[in-house]
């Protein structure tokens, strides 16, 4: 039988470091580059271009599930088959491979090979990638737990180190200071820890047992007591809250790949960056003659150095140097090029004081499709919705306010109190408060309308939900 590999995609995040285009319901995976693609579509297509790929398994938070899925939908031009194991909340990485592992062990065998992937790295050369996963996957075949050690471009204190001589490890080191990390890049035997690994099921869940019994156990008594669903193309299971919350929150390189005899390293120059800051981001995008690099629109004047990042507004640069600049509907973030870790300081901040802007941006996705907030004020607030093809919303009511839809693009069937209605374009609907109402696009095309509510509390919490597609009555 062939050997099965198994891409495993680890797909979360809080969105902290890359605010404002990354929210915590928004976070870096879903990030869109200049050519269009995520970064989450972009890890699943490295691995599903890989020799011997036979699914794609993405571990991601319940709540990503739907938009994940259309992400993956959107590029998995070959239909290569998916599955997803969906957290209630994030238990770190060693709970969500002993998760991974369980799962693949028991559908491939513990042979099976494990291919580790962050959602939000970066791998600009597929070759090199694919020649080094293949020198990986030998040496896990023998009984190895792989790490993969990058070749450092310069001194970095934001990354971890692996000290080692050829595929052996010496040590792994946490994040040194800077004369540290001079000293480890001028020796030559010291990588950049990329969080990438690969191994057979059946290995990890061996040197789980032995050097993390108690996450290991936990897991089990977790995956026991959680669904499993079956789509069209995909597999799902989602873990139970209540056993989960008793998994304890450890990384994989600290639970296991500290402690292991058995872990070895493949030394590689693949491209790679983990999108840590605007910095790195920016990095992405070519600069002008002047060293600025721009996604969107931007006049510039006597301006050097500067990343700007704008794809609604016009953005005007006079006289500047070495500055971030994001621009989004909702929120604006200007930054020195220095302190651009020190970004997710604000994020703190926004999260501390409860303001939206840490969590949603003005379109907010959901497993119908998505709405846009366009406006609001004291007693209303005005939406764009779209509704994807055979999509529907929940049946539900609201207490406290009152809502006019309108069709601007497709046809509405509606649930309207007793009513069931066919809206066409330019018809409209009001729905009092305090009425059953249901919205679903019938028809083969977007849905577009617009929701203009009104009422003395508008929000999105005053809502009882009687039936749903997607779990949430």
């Amino acid at each position: 039988m062939a050997l099965a590999i198994i891409p495993t995609i680890l797909c979360g995040g809080a969105g902290s470091r890359l605010w404002p285009v990354s929210r915590e319901h928004h976070p870096k995976p879903f990030i869109r580059l200049a050519d269009g693609q995520s970064l989450l579509q972009k890890a699943f297509l490295r691995g599903a271009l890989l020799p011997g790929t036979t699914e794609v398994l993405t571990v991601t938070n319940r709540e990503f599930f739907f938009k994940t899925e259309d992400e993956l939908r959107e590029v998995n031009g070959a239909g290569l088959g998916t599955s997803f194991i969906l957290e209630p909340f994030g238990r770190n990485t060693a709970a969500a491979i002993a998760a991974a592992a369980l799962k693949v062990a028991e559908r491939h065998g513990p042979q099976a090979i494990m291919l580790v992937l962050a959602a939000d790295h970066m791998i600009s050369n597929q070759a090199a990638f694919a020649a080094a996963v293949e020198e990986a996957i030998t040496l896990a075949q023998s009984g190895k737990l792989v790490t993969f050690g990058i070749k450092p471009e310069a001194p970095e204190t934001g990354y971890g180190y692996i000290e080692a001589e050829g595929n052996t490890v010496l040590r792994f080191v946490e994040k040194p200071n800077i004369e540290k990390a001079q000293e480890y890049m001028a020796s030559g035997r010291f990588h950049w820890n990329a969080g990438i690994f690969c191994f057979a099921a059946g290995t990890i869940l061996q040197e789980m047992k032995l050097h993390c019994p108690e996450i290991l156990a936990a897991t089990k008594t977790c995956i026991a007591q959680s669904r499993l669903a079956q789509g069209q193309g995909f597999i799902q299971m989602e873990l139970d809250a209540a056993t989960f919350q008793a998994v304890p929150s450890e990384s994989i390189d600290v639970a296991v790949m500290e402690k292991s005899s058995a872990v070895a390293v493949v030394p590689c120059d693949i491209g790679w960056s983990d999108i840590g800051s605007w910095n790195a981001l920016g990095d992405l995008a070519t600069p002008d003659d002047k060293g600025n690099r721009v996604e969107g629109q931007a006049l510039l004047h006597n301006t050097r150095n500067c990343t700007i990042h704008s794809n609604e507004r016009v953005v005007g640069a006079v006289g500047l140097n070495n500055l971030v600049i994001i621009d989004t509907p909702d929120a604006v973030l200007v930054a020195d090029k220095s302190c651009a870790q020190d970004v997710k300081h604000i994020y703190a901040r926004l999260k501390l004081e409860g303001h939206e802007s840490h969590r949603l941006h003005r379109t907010v996705h959901r497993p119908w499709g998505t709405y846009t907030v366009l406006e609001e004020g004291e007693g209303f607030k005005i939406k764009r919705i779209e509704v994807k093809p055979g999509a529907s919303l929940s049946l539900q009511m609201h207490h406290h306010r009152s809502e006019h839809w309108i069709v601007v693009d497709g046809v509405a069937k509606v649930v309207n109190g007793e009513q069931e209605l066919l809206l066409d374009t330019n018809q409209s609907t009001y729905i009092p408060a305090g009425h059953k109402h249901r919205l679903e696009n019938p028809g083969l095309l977007s849905l577009v309308m617009i929701e203009v509510q009104s009422g003395g509390y508008l929000g999105e919490d005053d809502i009882v939900r009687f039936q749903d597609n997607y779990g949430r009555a």
